[in-house]
């Protein structure tokens, strides 16, 4: 299961069937809905959305609008993913996670809100245990080697495009694939 905004929400349009290809054998279910929040998605989970899953491996990305809509101290964001891991520790307790480090936005480094959900992702290796939570941060794969995001990866410098999309996919693979025992 993939949780997220839309980010995450896209990539049935910009990718359809990528996650299949990507995880042969694997069912794949996207929960990522646009404009999403840190609290819209632990609304969603406290209200159904997740009622009766239980996945192997779900693999949450959230925050990046909770900086762009608000720009909410970093502090608050990370408090929001620790909500929403919980909640799905608490609903699916056999259930792994892997929850990916924010993508990076803007063109530079020196982008507002990319500032913001870098603060955020500093906080992120915290809430991983290593033994139903995992972090990973694979960030700098859309990044070229000045800092700038590669706009053929994600042309409006927030969200990926097909190509975007299949980096995102095959740089997580390892990682699902270990963590779903494969």
């Amino acid at each position: 299961v993939f949780i997220g905004d839309s980010i995450t929400h896209y990539m049935d349009r910009h990718a359809a069937g990528m996650p299949e290809q990507s995880f042969p054998g694997v069912k794949t279910l996207n929960l990522g809905y646009s404009a999403d929040k840190t609290e819209n998605v632990l609304w969603r989970l406290q209200n159904g959305e997740f009622a009766g899953l239980k996945p192997k491996l779900v693999v949450v990305m959230i925050g990046t609008n909770n900086s762009g809509h608000r720009k909410d101290p970093a502090s608050e964001t990370a408090l929001g993913i620790r909500l929403i891991l919980n909640e799905l520790r608490q609903q699916s307790p056999q259930s792994k996670v892997l929850l990916l480090s924010i993508f990076p936005r803007g063109e530079s480094e020196d982008d507002q809100y990319r500032k913001i959900n870098q603060e955020v992702n500093e906080l992120l290796p915290l809430l991983a245990d290593e033994e139903k939570v995992f972090h990973l941060d694979i960030n700098q794969k859309f990044l070229d080697k000045g800092g700038r995001l590669k706009r053929e990866l994600m042309p409006d410098l927030l969200h990926p495009n097909r190509a975007g999309y299949e980096v995102w996919l095959k740089s997580i693979k390892p990682t699902v694939d270990k963590l779903m025992g494969k």
